[in-house]
């Protein structure tokens, strides 16, 4: 699937009656929201056009310019509607500046979604014509079928041996659909556990109720009776070396929510906190390491990890003068060894497992968790983030305060 040419895109500018375009006159007041919803339409592409959808920015009605200025902050913002969390899973998109007929105009391609059906803040917006719509119970399932014949990512893929009493019902509507559904769209949702299990991929389909590894991972009873690399093992040495003897270990398990709430409290309970009461007329603390630059690293890892074909968990060990964090699976999609933590630079292996991440408010931004990590680290004085970018691994190294 190609891009657009100048002269495709002068030719659907104008086409008023496209249900693949959606003009915005600037990105001012509702302006945000709606494109949203248009990116949500485009990206879940009901019509199965198969083709991208574009959101005009600087443009009228008519297709007429509307004079806007096209400026580098304006583009970070409209860069912005992938990797804010928002729409999950994150959309495919581009976002340009083009000349248009003589005007500037910021033009965001969308491509659709190899995993439908797409969200924006837990409702699935469609195109009806020229206009946006939510997607009623018989659109959701035509969206869930043609996910079934897409999928292709392994946290999509059934576990042939789990059945629906390998999932937790009481995890699912109690921690997971709240999060995930405004509170009126549950109230006037009367689906069934099994169709609502199947709208968030925890299941193939209501027709056939079998969990997805993502399912296991986010809502099972018991994650390794069926993925066994779904841990994280934690050591804390006693020395610089490896071999050195091991002063605490630990096998975090459990449903990935619950694992990662493990993880955070045994990372916290080593980072011990330094308080001063000399230096200035306020009492000061610091830890020995920043918690929200470890928690990002470890919540990468999990997230971004290959759990297919490996029974290799993510490991954390823990030396007095450094962190190390080791994830199965080495870079994916677009992502290389070279481009591997760069600003904007993001893929997902698994992505229903990243969109659960958000919902269950373990991640907030895609794409922001290196950065991050990096920032918090050089604010409390810590050398420079190490990694180590191999086909079958990541290997980062956190050092202790200079």
């Amino acid at each position: 699937m190609t891009a657009y040419s100048d002269q495709d895109l002068e030719s659907m500018l104008f086409d008023l009656e496209s249900d693949l375009v959606e003009r915005k006159e600037s990105f001012q007041g509702d302006a945000p929201t709606k494109a949203r919803e248009a990116v949500c339409a485009f990206a879940n592409d009901l019509p199965d056009h198969r083709r991208p959808g574009v959101v005009f920015i600087g443009a009228r009605d008519d297709g007429g310019s509307a004079r806007l200025a096209i400026t580098d902050e304006l583009l970070r913002q409209l860069a912005d509607l992938k990797t804010d969390g928002n729409i999950v899973p994150p959309p495919t998109l581009t976002v340009a500046k083009h000349m248009l007929r003589g005007a500037e105009m910021a033009v965001v391609t969308v491509w659709p979604a190899d995993s439908p059906p797409a969200r924006f803040k837990g409702r699935i917006w469609i195109r009806v014509g020229s206009r946006r719509a939510i997607a009623s119970a018989q659109d959701e399932r035509i969206l869930n079928e043609k996910r079934r014949h897409r999928d292709s990512h392994f946290d999509a893929q059934p576990v042939p041996t789990a059945t629906l009493a390998d999932l937790s019902r009481r995890r699912f509507e109690e921690d997971y659909l709240r999060s995930a559904f405004d509170a009126d769209v549950l109230a006037a949702n009367d689906r069934s556990f099994e169709q609502r299990l199947a709208a968030t991929k925890m299941i193939l389909s209501t027709e056939e109720p079998t969990p997805t590894v993502a399912g296991i991972l986010v809502l099972g009873l018991r994650p390794r009776d069926f993925i066994p690399s779904a841990y994280v093992q934690f050591l804390r040495v006693a020395g610089r070396e490896w071999g050195d003897p091991v002063h605490d270990e630990a096998v975090l398990e459990g449903p990935v929510g619950e694992m990662i709430r493990r993880v955070d409290e045994k990372v916290a309970a080593h980072n011990r906190t330094a308080v001063d009461f000399t230096s200035g007329p306020l009492e000061s603390r610091s830890s020995t390491y920043p918690m929200a630059a470890l928690q990002q690293l470890i919540r990468n890892a999990v997230m971004h990890r290959t759990y297919e074909g490996t029974n290799s968990p993510v490991r954390v060990y823990w030396f007095d003068d450094r962190i190390e964090i080791i994830s199965p699976g080495g870079p994916y999609g677009i992502v290389t060894a070279e481009t591997f933590g760069q600003p904007g630079v993001v893929d997902y292996r698994n992505q229903i497992l990243a969109e659960a991440l958000r919902v269950l408010g373990l991640v907030q931004r895609f794409g922001f968790g290196i950065p991050t990590a990096r920032r918090e680290l050089k604010a409390n004085n810590h050398p420079e983030l190490e990694f180590v970018v191999e086909p079958t691994r990541v290997h980062c190294t956190v050092r202790s305060r200079r």
